[in-house]
């Protein structure tokens, strides 16, 4: 038997060297259980347990053969496989195993099950707990297999026991304190029962104990690497210092059954793995140790991989995929394995381009691409690399494209601007620029650099450049490679909403043109009539507005689709600062970065001047843009600003970033909020570029009034208390970090004076100010003075004002509106009021937090979730990023009790002396404040209990507390106190089982194997696992029952199954026995809904003023009072049905609700309840249509019939009388139905308006038409007399006309008509 060899720096390897914790299987237990302790094997159990999760498959195996499984009816943490008696046929090696979400688990530790005289042989092994040292201490650990048995601990050598135990579990813990030379040597382990002293176990195999650190240790490695492919060959090699010594080599996953010995052939050791699998994987180490088992120090941890694909590595490019031709760029490589090589490769190339070793791959190691041009631009990739061969996949996350153009880009849009840059490696005289598409276009310049615009869409095309040098300016390069220039891509479709709108647009051009030539012609063909031009006048109106009126109607309709309002706002204000390689000398290398707080921004863009580029859309959730600047030159120097463009908006520009030189930094901006005697005042001094220092200024003041190190791109000045000696016009500097330093202009003045002010106004929200996306947020800014006008800000920025209203007396108040909130609404928000030249002080700022942007922190208790009142609890909020600002809520409050900000990824919030009203839910999130406070999702509320006494858990059985003989189940111990651990008891029984740190609300205690030891009356517990005086109360007592020992009752019920609503009902159960206690069941609840012990044979089972809930199946059982809760089978299932009518049925179409060609529709009625007949009916007709009993009805659509609104219900074949309620109705259309319509009824309103207005106009102009031979003026007053004129012809001229006085110019209301001839 091959001996096995620990070394007692085994335990405590894991903490002195460092390894990385590998990812172990949990492994099933087995154990034996007997009800006859003086004859154990007369009747055993093999339990098998899952260590790490529930389960609802158990395999049990002997001799690598499976002989049993089970397979509960829920998920349990262990169940038992009865043996028997052990025989000859139940000898053997047993192993058990449970199922996973993906397979079977790793199989129990071997059982070994003999002849029924011999215990089985136990398993030894070590552990140590102290490095290995003389001195430091070690467990030897001994597990028998079966509870409460005499554990011996014997040594090579000795006569007598070196120690022996009475464990009350299967497993014995022999310590070895303060090791010695003396305690090396060979030991066993050996186990008998206490009461049959003569029945021993087989010895263990014997475990061979080695003092490391006595010889100087030995190198291990690996050929040909530490990385193979399963079914490759490994081999070990150990080396020491010294001749003639055994060599072991130790897995430090298994070290149970992870050792290898080897005598040495002169001073090494090779130890050979044919075929590799992928269990070998593991942590390797060798020693080697003389006769008298004094060993070595142990080698250096040899980490070895057996895998047939590599984790996947995944490359990152800095600082863009689009570089500028001549610029640097970094790919980096990064994959979960350490201590192994990376190569980049590019498509379309043999080998890789760069190699990484082993020893360099680490964060700060990249792929450096310098210089590039276009022959760098391709797709790139990186992989792992050995130095030996294998035949490991290898695979990759993702690919990288990276493209070589010109500045900034090689696509620009009409009216843009692109910068062409020409570069060589020496010293130039002048740069050209050549056009392919134009011959006389040439450009020169010094620096290399061109301008190209896309005016009108005629900058597109192909370009290239040529140098010449001072030595010989008549000499010049060859052409560069072109560079083309192109348009963007315009994608996208006309949709009918567009082509109706152009439709409707020219509709309402040409009737208005149409009108114009119609009052035109009008009017020339009249030209030569001498009457007032009235009527012409008023019917040109009257058809001007009928032409009006029909297009306003038309424009109304809508096309197929409901009308969506949309309430368009301003973007965010996007933050621009710089960026450099060379803190000391910036403008050697200097990049502008453009950053939006909204996460649906499209794309930035850069203005310098009143010259602008578009940056490509931001790939990463950063949501930013870069622009590289390059070494900074005069012809960069200008004023920057940035904007950010959504699908609909354009943001505000950034705050202006001024570059005035080379030598000197980008101009700061100071800010400030209204100073105010007595209080706090903080001035901010904002910069461009981080890593710099800050210097404040007051005019009249050589020295800075105060000084602050680098502590990012801006800084915050502090005047404690504000005087009039504090009143001045201030200015603030930015310098590098390194003497000499090198200064920025200084930054605009900020006068602060001190004015007369009015209080500050009072601010809140309506709502709660930490909001999700899409939320409505009211602000309320209100003071008790008069006639106010008041002003919202954002980050002390100006964003809403609001008018006084002079109507209204008494106090003042505003009420701002953010109708739909967006990530970047968030931020500190505050408001002031002002009259005609007094303001107020700022107001308390109120910090609206957006959540669900990053994910969600979790919140504990410390000590734990109930705590006595007058006691502290410290709520520990734990984030996944750094430096964030963490808020805690309490459900119920309108904001947050309490701010902090961290350095690192979590805060401790304290509640300080807490009460009764401190009881409650409670939350945490975090939130970065310097883009528009974007916060976390909620952490998961945790309950907060204030109370000298545990809320009472409740005690409930699955599936259900009465059960049959050998069925599994599991106690559930439910409370709402989380965190906590349960006890469970059992009457009689002063044992309890225990569930500890529940993470749930809840805690599981399985019974597997239901027999009459488990019959009994439980209750549960709190048990919490922090120290505490809170008292604890138990739970509900549960009674177990066990069915199936008795004949099985009968149950009937009166007046019948189905009952209406408040009437009573009564339940009679007949059992066979005398002197029983019945028990009435129903399906569903896990509890017995009533138990009575009635003097005959029969129990009967009142329910008074039944309602709907009582509805269900019930049985019954019973047992007897000489043998409790040992209980019958199950009476026969009665469902009983509490209603008025039967619940209404579901009524379906297939395939659909339309009508097609010469297809018929099937309607499917289905109903909850069996044998039953079903009725459909059609609306419009008195009688119903079909009957049929599964439910299924054909309909055609002959002559239309088929069309309209379709009900069933149903009747009970043993209650004709009764029917359900009519189902929800259906409707059958035709093809070109209702469905086929998609505008509102709004719409037929103005199209029957159109076409009247149409109608109208034509018959208007139609009378008009048939006047026009003989128009008449009537009531007209010209030299006091009534005139009259009648034309027979409006288009005869040259004629002279004639007419006749009135003769009575007495009456002006008659007229005389004359017919005078022309």
């Amino acid at each position: 038997m091959m001996l096995r060899t620990f070394n007692l720096f085994l335990g405590c390897i894991w903490l002195s060297l460092g390894v990385a914790s590998m990812a172990v299987e949990p492994q099933a237990e087995l154990w034996i259980e007997s009800n006859h302790p003086h004859a154990p094997w007369s009747n055993i159990t093999l339990l098998c347990r899952s260590p790490a999760r529930v389960s609802s498959k158990f395999l049990l195996m002997k001799d690598n053969t499976q002989i049993s499984w089970t397979r509960s009816s829920y998920k349990t943490f262990q169940v038992s496989f009865f043996i028997g008696a052990l025989s000859e046929s139940t000898t053997g090696v047993y192993r058990c195993c449970y199922w996973k979400e993906k397979g079977w688990s790793k199989p129990s530790k071997v059982l070994e099950l003999q002849s029924p005289d011999q215990l089985p042989k136990p398993i030894f092994w070590i552990e140590a707990k102290a490095p290995p040292l003389p001195g430091c201490n070690a467990n030897i650990l001994c597990d028998g297999w079966i509870q409460d048995l005499v554990f011996v601990l014997l040594k090579e050598g000795n006569t007598e026991p070196v120690d022996y135990q009475v464990p009350t579990g299967t497993m014995a813990i022999f310590s070895i304190d303060n090791l010695a030379p003396e305690n090396e040597g060979v030991y066993l382990c050996r186990t008998h029962f206490q009461m049959l002293p003569t029945l021993w176990s087989e010895p263990s195999n014997p475990l061979k104990l080695v003092v490391a650190g006595l010889y100087p240790k030995p190198t291990l490695t690996a050929h040909p690497g530490p990385i193979l492919a399963p079914g490759e060959s490994l081999s070990f090699r150990c080396q020491g210092p010294i001749y003639g010594m055994t060599f072991v080599l130790m897995r430090l996953e298994g070290l149970k059954k992870s050792s290898y010995y080897k005598k040495a052939v002169k001073n090494e050791a090779y130890f050979d793995f044919k075929s590799l699998k992928t269990q070998d994987t593991g942590h390797y180490l060798c020693l080697y140790y003389d006769a008298s088992y004094r060993g070595s120090l142990l080698s250096d941890i040899l980490k070895v991989w057996v895998t047939e694909t590599f984790p996947k590595t995944w490359l990152l490019v800095q600082p863009s995929p689009v570089i500028q031709m001549g610029q640097n760029v970094s790919l980096r490589c990064q994959g979960l394995m350490d201590g192994v090589g990376l190569a980049l490769y590019k498509e379309e190339e043999e080998g890789p381009l760069q190699i990484l070793d082993g020893t360099s791959n680490d964060d700060n190691k990249s792929f450096l691409l310098t210089n590039v041009t276009d022959k760098d631009a391709g797709i790139y990739s990186c992989l792992y690399f050995l130095n030996w061969k294998t035949s490991i996949k290898m695979e990759t996350y993702n690919t990288v494209e990276l493209m070589v153009v010109a500045w900034p880009s090689s696509m620009f849009n009409i009216g843009k601007t692109i910068t062409l840059q020409c570069r060589v490696s020496h010293p130039v005289l002048e740069f050209s620029l050549e056009w392919e598409e134009k011959a006389t276009f040439p450009k020169f310049s010094v620096n290399g650099e061109f301008i190209v615009t896309n005016i009108e869409g005629q900058g597109t095309g192909t370009y290239s450049c040529i140098f010449s040098i001072e030595a010989h300016t008549d000499i010049c390069s060859d052409p560069s490679k072109p560079q083309k220039l192109a348009r963007p891509r315009v994608t996208g479709f006309l949709t009918w909403n567009s082509f109706i709108n152009e439709v409707f647009r020219m509709s309402l051009f040409v009737q208005l043109i149409s009108l114009l030539w119609l009052v035109l012609w009008i009017r020339w063909r009249c030209r030569r009539l001498r009457f007032r031009e009235a009527w012409l006048l008023g019917t040109a109106q009257g058809v001007a507005m009928l032409f009006i009126l029909m297009a306003l109607l038309c424009c109304g309709l809508c096309t197929g689709a409901l009308a969506e309002e949309i309430v368009i706002m301003p973007t965010p204000k996007p933050e621009l600062w710089a960026e450099t390689n060379f803190p000391l000398a910036p403008w050697t290398n200097l990049t502008l970065w453009c950053r939006s707080p909204s996460g649906s921004t499209k794309e930035f863009v850069l203005l310098k001047d009143g010259t602008g580029w578009i940056a490509t859309r931001p790939a990463s959730e950063q949501v930013r843009a870069a622009f590289p600047l390059g070494a900074l030159t005069h012809s960069h120097t200008g004023s920057y600003h940035c904007h950010s463009w959504e699908e609909m908006a354009v943001s505000e520009p950034s705050e202006a970033l001024e570059l005035v030189g080379t030598d000197i930094l980008p101009k700061p901006v100071i800010s400030a909020s209204l100073p105010v005697r007595g209080q706090e005042l903080q001035i901010r001094c904002k910069g461009w570029l981080e890593g710099l220092g800050f210097a404040l200024f007051k005019k009249g003041e050589q020295e800075p009034v105060q000084q602050l190190g680098a502590i990012g791109r801006e800084a915050f000045f502090t005047i404690q208390r504000m005087e009039d000696k504090d009143q001045g016009n201030y200015s603030c500097r930015t310098h590098t970090q390194m003497q000499p330093f090198k200064w920025s202009e200084p930054s605009e003045p900020l006068e602060l004076v001190i004015k007369e002010t009015y209080p500050k106004p009072f601010f809140k929200t309506w709502a709660s100010p930490v909001v999700a996306p899409g939320a409505r947020v009211t602000f309320n800014c209100s003071t008790s003075h008069e006639h106010m006008s008041f002003i919202l800000y954002k980050d002390d920025t100006e964003i809403a004002s609001s008018d006084p209203a002079w109507g209204k007396p008494g106090s003042s108040a505003a009420h701002f509106l953010i109708i739909s909130v967006g990530i970047g609404d968030g931020g500190n928000y505050s408001c002031r009021y002002y009259d005609f030249s007094i303001w107020s002080e700022p107001s308390d700022p109120v910090e609206l937090i957006v959540t669900e942007f990053y994910p969600k922190p979790t919140l504990l208790a410390q000590p734990g979730p109930v705590v006595l009142p007058g006691k502290n609890v410290t709520l520990r909020c734990q984030g996944i990023f750094q430096a964030m600002r963490f808020a805690l809520l309490q459900e119920g409050t309108h904001a947050p009790i309490q701010f902090q900000s961290a350095s690192g990824t979590s805060v401790d919030f304290l509640l300080h002396t807490v009460g009764a009203e401190d009881s409650g839910n409670y939350s945490c999130i975090y939130y970065e404040t310097t883009m528009s406070n974007r916060g976390s999702y909620p952490s998961t509320p945790l309950m907060i209990w204030v109370t000298d006494t545990f809320p009472r858990p409740w005690l409930s059985a699955e599936p259900s507390s009465v059960v049959t003989m050998g069925q599994n189940v599991t106690l559930w111990c439910q409370g709402p106190v989380r965190g906590v651990g349960y006890i469970l008891h059992k009457e009689g029984k002063a044992a309890s089982m225990q569930l500890w740190g529940s993470t749930s609300n809840e805690g599981a205690f399985p019974i597997t194997n239901i027999s009459g030891a488990s019959i009994g009356r439980y209750s549960c517990c709190y048990h919490p696992d922090w120290i505490s005086s809170i008292k604890i109360q138990p739970s509900n007592t549960l009674e177990l029952m066990v069915t199936g020992l008795l004949p099985k009752p009968s149950l009937l019920v009166q007046p019948g199954p189905m009952v209406a609503p408040g009437e009573n009902v009564t339940l009679q159960c007949q059992g066979e026995l005398p002197d029983s206690t019945f028990v009435l069941l129903k399906e569903g609840d896990q509890q017995p809904l009533q138990q009575q012990r009635p003097s005959g044979y029969r129990a009967d089972f009142w329910m008074p003023v039944v309602r709907d809930q009582d509805s269900g199946v019930y049985s019954c059982v019973y047992y007897l009072d000489s043998a409790p809760l040992v209980a019958s089978n199950h009476s026969n299932s009665l469902e009983i049905w509490v209603t008025d009518k039967p619940p209404k049925p579901s009524l379906s179409a297939w395939p659909s609700t339309v009508f097609k060609l010469g297809k018929d529709i099937t309607l499917q009625c289905r109903g909850p309840l069996p044998g039953v007949e079903f009725v459909l009916e059609h609306d419009g007709e008195e009688a119903p249509q079909q009957f049929s009993e599964d439910g299924d009805f054909v309909i055609n659509n002959l002559e239309g019939k088929g069309i309209g609104n379709y009900s069933c219900s149903y009747r009970l074949q043993d209650y004709p009388n009764i029917w359900s309620e009519p189902s929800d109705a259906v409707e059958l259309v035709g093809a070109a139905g209702p469905v086929a319509q998609e505008c509102t009824v709004g719409n037929i309103v103005r199209s029957t308006l159109i076409v009247v207005v149409v109608v109208a106009l034509g018959i208007v102009l139609a009378v008009e038409w048939k006047k026009w031979p003989r128009l008449r003026t009537r009531g007209s007053e010209t030299d006091g007399r009534d005139q009259t004129v009648v034309l027979e012809e409006c288009n005869q001229e040259g004629e002279a006309g004639t007419t006749t006085n009135s003769p009575s110019s007495a009456s002006p209301g008659i007229s005389v008509e004359v017919t005078v001839p022309i």
